[in-house]
């Protein structure tokens, strides 16, 4: 009886302990999750994503594959800043968000700029196109490329959705934006003004 119980004792304690390093092993993995994908410029992303009916967790997919947070960041296209906009598509968004103040394109490294129009710049594609895959793919390659590619029944059999992305940036930035919603929308709950509840 005495062996027993001893016995029992120790299963007890190792599947407590057992318990205790999965609890552990887990909360580790969430803390490094989180770090990967941050909720950075968390106030300007849930107002603005909050307005323009987007779900936070596409704006922060956007921005990591866009920009990695970076604010400064000017790309090869010259897109710049954290949502990667060029100045000339900015100068179009300013003709669609009226604003008393006319802005240049040195101010779309201002994160509340950029994230603004950012939002609204994927609001526009994700009304005009039905498939959020589509919307993505005129985020990176433009409207007019992806119109082209709808209109092409080899790219797209029903003109709503692409069956392929012909160039590689624009199925590779895709694909990435997509894996980053994935986690963003495992690792975070968002309340309806676009505020983390589990940040």
């Amino acid at each position: 009886m005495k062996r027993f119980k001893k016995t029992l004792i120790a299963g007890i304690a190792l599947a407590v302990l057992l318990l205790l390093g999965y609890f552990a092993l887990s909360r580790g993995y969430d803390f490094f999750m989180k770090k990967a994908y941050p909720l950075e410029y968390s106030q300007i992303v849930a107002k603005e994503a909050t307005e323009n009916h987007l779900d936070p967790a596409l704006v922060y997919s956007v921005m990591k594959a866009e920009s990695n947070f970076d604010a400064d960041v000017v790309s090869h296209a010259g897109a710049i800043g954290l949502m990667q906009l060029t100045p000339d598509t900015f100068e179009w968004l300013q003709t669609k968000l009226k604003s008393n103040t006319k802005y240049t394109a040195g101010d779309l490294t201002t994160p509340e700029i950029n994230i603004r129009y950012g939002c609204k710049f994927l609001s526009i594609l994700l009304e005009k196109y039905t498939q959020e895959r589509t919307a993505l793919s005129a985020y990176n390659a433009g409207i007019g490329t992806i119109n082209s590619w709808l209109s092409d029944p080899k790219i797209s059999k029903d003109g709503a959705s692409l069956d392929s992305i012909p160039y590689t940036e624009t199925r590779k930035y895709v694909s990435a934006v997509l894996e980053n919603y994935d986690k963003y929308s495992t690792l975070y709950q968002f309340n309806s003004e676009g505020e983390s509840i589990n940040g």
